[in-house]
């Protein structure tokens, strides 16, 4: 990462959450790396071949356009969510819009309004980055005031998202999330007033936009995430089903057959058992009551396995 600024841009999100960096023996390094990131903290590196690296200074920039069944495989991964990286990322979900895409003509100050922020995107793109004095490859960008009244309005919003946050409260369920929603509505007021003017201060007007769009982004965490973890479930319950079928060969299934001998994503008792209630439920198996022998041995949790 010898360069002090780096954009990690796809409209193929899948390469990565999919690839070698996000595999599981590596997904809870990468995404501690990648919040450090976020947090601005030196990149420290230790190998055996290159020595230790310390690389302080540097920023990322994350966009990735994912498809919703590969996104519900990332935003329904516990041990990201744990780790923090979850609540690092903002997500927008929006509905398709298939079916409702008619032609119509183009406003008249579309154009103009494009020209206008492509000029400005362009004007800051071309200033010269903001370097640590006597270094080539380390950022060092000044400090961002907020106004008195902007400083006001976010002690304000912090105050009301932890009120929300405790247990039964509106935002519990994403109390990672809501945690750092104050800094991500300040950062994205910055984002805001760097646009209009790059030499600018935060004001209040710039940090209630900020506050609306952390707001939106909240929301879209409350409807999306839940609906992620029960998606990837049922998937993983589809998959248990075909073992069933495909592999297994007995016409009953046990707890421990599940998570030690099925699908390479089921391996502890308590997603086994969610499992095979999601399928219980929709009738793919009926519990035995008082468990039942299989191949041997006596199994206190067992299900017959309904035939197609």
């Amino acid at each position: 990462m010898s360069r002090p600024s780096l954009g990690l841009f796809a409209t193929e999100g899948g390469k990565f959450i999919g690839g070698h960096s996000m595999a599981e023996d590596n997904k809870v390094r990468t995404a501690a790396s990648l919040s450090n990131l976020w947090d601005g903290e030196p990149i420290r590196r230790l190998r055996a071949a290159d020595g230790s690296m310390f690389m302080p200074g540097r920023r990322l920039a994350m966009h990735l356009a994912v498809q919703p069944e590969i996104a519900d495989i990332m935003l329904s991964d516990r041990e990201l969510a744990a780790q923090g990286l979850l609540s690092r990322v903002l997500v927008t979900y929006p509905e398709s819009l298939i079916g409702t895409r008619m032609c119509r003509a183009e406003a008249r100050e579309t154009a103009e309004r494009l020209r206008v922020y492509r000029d400005r995107i362009a004007d800051i793109l071309e200033r010269p980055l903001p370097m640590a004095a006597g270094k080539q490859n380390e950022l060092a960008p000044r400090e961002l005031e907020l106004e008195p009244r902007a400083k006001a309005m976010w002690g304000a919003f912090a105050d009301s998202l932890e009120a929300q946050m405790g247990r039964g409260g509106s935002l519990a369920t994403i109390a990672g999330l809501a945690n750092k929603m104050p800094e991500h509505a300040a950062r994205l007021a910055a984002v805001l007033a760097l646009v209009e003017d790059i030499d600018a201060t935060v004001t209040a007007e710039h940090l209630a936009r900020g506050i609306a769009l952390a707001q939106h982004y909240a929301a879209e965490a409350l409807r999306t995430f839940t609906v992620a973890v029960i998606n990837v479930d049922l998937l993983r319950a589809r998959d248990l089903l075909d073992w069933l079928r495909r592999d297994w060969g007995e016409p009953a299934v046990s707890l421990p057959d599940i998570y030690q001998l099925g699908p390479n994503a089921i391996r502890d008792a308590a997603t086994a058992k969610g499992l095979a209630g999601i399928l219980e439920a929709h009738g793919w198996v009926t519990k035995i009551e008082g468990g039942a022998e299989i191949r041997g041995n006596k199994r206190r949790e067992a299900w017959h396995i309904v035939e197609e």
